[in-house]
C-alpha cells in the first residue's frame, strides 16, 4: 500500500458515490476505494457509516438470531480456525444429528427469548443423504413457529438447494472466511471457488444469502479489504453479512494468534456498512470477548444484527440478559421481537434482582464476610 493518506482522502472526496447524500448500491468496488474509507479519521468514518445506515434501517433496532449446532464435531474440512475440524484435537466430541424434537424445543425457547431467526449449523463438508431429509423437516417445523430459518450445511448442489427452498428456508449461511489470496493459508480441503459456487446455487434458488468472514486470523489489512470487496461485488449483496472476530481455540492452528485491535474491527464494520448499505451486518463470533463499549461503537458503525444466546455452535456467547441490559442502556430494541416475550424476560430478571437485593439486606448474610 504505497498511496499516502492524503492521496487516499483525495480519492474519497473525488468519488461522489462515496461522498454523496445517498448511498449508491454498487458491485464494482476496488480495494483502493475501500481502503480510502477504512483510513478516514474515525469520526468521519463513523459519521459516514451511520448516515448510510439510517437510509435503509431503523437506527435503534438490532435483529437477533439464535444459532444451534445440530451436528457437532468430526468435520472433514481443515479450516484452521474451527474446533469442529476432525484434523485437530480440541477436546470436542463427535455427535450425531440431534433429534427433531430437540430442535423444536430450542427454537421455541429462542422465540420466547426474542429471537426472530433460528439458525442451524451442521459440521459437514456437504449434506449427507440419510440426514438431509431430517434437516428439511427441522426447517419446516421452525418455519411453522413464525421464525425465520437459516442453515449452514457446507457445500450444496442444485438439487439440495431446490429442496431447501421448497422446505421454506429463508437464509443459507456460507462464509467466504477471508480473501481469495489468503484463503489457502486457512483452508486446503475446499477451494474459494467452491464457496462462490455454493453462493451462486443459493442465490439462483431465491434463498437469501448469508455470507461474511472472519477477522484476526493473521491476514493483512489488504486481505480484510479484499474480503469486503469480494462480498460487495457479488451479483447481489448478501442479505446478511456476519463479521466474525477470531476466537482462538486451543488445539487449532490459530490458537496463539494475537487478538485483533478493537478499533480495526470497528473500522471493518463501518466499511462493510458503507459498501453494502442494504445488508444486515451481524456482530457474530467473538462478541463474548468484546466490551460493552466496543459493541456500542460497532452498533454506531452500522452493525444491526447479533447472535443471541449462550452458545455459538461450540463457543461461548454473551448471556441473553446481558444483551438485553446493554440494549436498554443504549436505547436499542430487538427488531421484530414479541414485546410480550421481552417484557416477560424483563420481569423474570427483575424478580432475580429483587431476590438478590433482599438476600444482601437480610440480617443473615449468604456469604462469609472475610473483612470483619
Amino acid at each position: 500500500m504505497q498511496n499516502s493518506q492524503s492521496d487516499l482522502s483525495s480519492n474519497f472526496q473525488a468519488n461522489s458515490s462515496l461522498n454523496g447524500d445517498s448511498a449508491v448500491i454498487r458491485n464494482d468496488w476496488q480495494v483502493t476505494e475501500i481502503q480510502a474509507l477504512y483510513e478516514l479519521p474515525m469520526n468521519d468514518l463513523l459519521f459516514k457509516a451511520q448516515t448510510v445506515h439510517r437510509q435503509y434501517f431503523e437506527p435503534n433496532q438490532v435483529q437477533a438470531s439464535t444459532l444451534m449446532s445440530i451436528k457437532t464435531g468430526a468435520c472433514p474440512e481443515d479450516c484452521a480456525y474451527c474446533p469442529q475440524s476432525g484434523h485437530y484435537n480440541t477436546g470436542l466430541s463427535k455427535e450425531q444429528l440431534v433429534a427433531l424434537e430437540e430442535v423444536v424445543k430450542s427454537a421455541q425457547n429462542a422465540k420466547k427469548s426474542g429471537a426472530t431467526r433460528f439458525c442451524m449449523g451442521a459440521a459437514w463438508r456437504s449434506p449427507r443423504g440419510k440426514d438431509f431429509p431430517v434437516v428439511l423437516e427441522m426447517i419446516k417445523e421452525v418455519k411453522a413457529m413464525g421464525l425465520e430459518t437459516c442453515v449452514t450445511l457446507g457445500m450444496l448442489n442444485k438439487e439440495q438447494t431446490e429442496q431447501l427452498k421448497e422446505a421454506g428456508l429463508d437464509y443459507y449461511n456460507h462464509n467466504l472466511d477471508t480473501s481469495a489470496e489468503y484463503y489457502s493459508e486457512i483452508i486446503t480441503t475446499r477451494t474459494y471457488q467452491d464457496r462462490l459456487d455454493t453462493l451462486t446455487q443459493v442465490r439462483d434458488a431465491g434463498i437469501n444469502v448469508c455470507a461474511g468472514g472472519i477477522l484476526g486470523m493473521g491476514e493483512t489489512l489488504r486481505d480484510r479489504l479484499s474480503l469486503i470487496k469480494e462480498l460487495a461485488n457479488l451479483p447481489e449483496h448478501p442479505q446478511s453479512v456476519p463479521i466474525n472476530q477470531l476466537i482462538a481455540v486451543k488445539g487449532t492452528p490459530l490458537e496463539d494468534i494475537k487478538a485483533m485491535d478493537p478499533f480495526e474491527f470497528i473500522r471493518m464494520i463501518a466499511v462493510a456498512r458503507i459498501v453494502m448499505p442494504k445488508s444486515y451486518v451481524r456482530l457474530s463470533a467473538g462478541r463474548e470477548g468484546m466490551s460493552d463499549e466496543m459493541q456500542a461503537m460497532c452498533f454506531f458503525a452500522g452493525a444491526n444484527s447479533i447472535f443471541y444466546g449462550e452458545k455459538l455452535l461450540t463457543t461461548e456467547n454473551p448471556d441473553m440478559n446481558h444483551d438485553l441490559e446493554l440494549f436498554a442502556r443504549l436505547g436499542i430494541t430487538p427488531e421484530g421481537a414479541d414485546k410480550t416475550c421481552i417484557s416477560e424476560l424483563d420481569k423474570e430478571q427483575a424478580q432475580i434482582d429483587a431476590a438478590v437485593q433482599a438476600s444482601s439486606s437480610s440480617e443473615k448474610p449468604l456469604y462469609y464476610n472475610a473483612v470483619n
